[in-house]
Parts: structure tokens; sequence; C-alpha cells
């Protein structure tokens, strides 16, 4: 049997949240997470939005993502600088480190596998 599931945002209550203090680069963004699905096996999907601001990640998991709209710019330690924008999608896949520049408020659905 199939089942398809259908979100609205506006039906949950987002999560807030920040940068931990010790990965804080610039700036003072704010996140807001849309968590849609958690199943088993580790696989979590939903919305993520982010203001400005500038922060370090490290990436245990595999994340799949397509940005909704804003600019941001992930760029992997000793490595490539990628500019993205509404409409772009991109895998940061476990063991990525960099950094997260939030230019315009950034929005984008995520998969993520644990």
């Amino acid at each position: 049997m199939t089942h398809t599931l259908i979100f609205d945002p506006a039906s949950i209550e987002p999560e807030a949240g920040a940068p931990a203090p010790d990965r804080l680069i610039s700036g003072a963004p704010k996140f807001r997470t849309w968590n849609f699905e958690e199943a088993e096996g580790g696989i979590y999907a939903g919305i993520w939005e982010a203001t400005p601001g500038k922060w370090r990640i490290v990436y245990d998991e595999w994340e799949y993502f397509h940005v909704l709209s804003g600019v941001s710019i992930v760029t992997e330690d000793g490595g490539t600088v990628t500019h993205l924008k509404a409409g772009d999608s991109m895998i940061l896949r476990p063991g990525f480190k960099g950094t997260w520049e939030v230019i315009e408020t950034t929005r984008k659905d995520y998969v993520i596998r644990v």
C-alpha cells in the first residue's frame, strides 16, 4: 500500500532555533523548522528557514535540500564555495565541514537521512 502525504506548513507550529554560540561567526541568525516527517530508520523531512548571519556547520548525516527562497552561501573548509538561490538544490554528505552564510532570509525544504 502506498501512502501519499501532503503537508501545509501553516498547520504545523515551527520550532525556533539558532546556531550554537560556539559556531556563530557573525550576525544573529534565527531558525524556524517545520518538521513534517520523522520515520524509522532516521529519515526526516520538512522546511527550514534562517535569517541573515554566518555560522560553522558540521554534517554527520546525509541531507538533500531545495532552496525555496532567499540567498545563501555554503563554503566547504578548504574547498568549494556554493552560492544558493531559489530553485537551487544541493546534497551535503556525512563529514562535510564548513560555513553557512545567509545573505537574504533563506527557506529550504529538506530530507535528512541519519
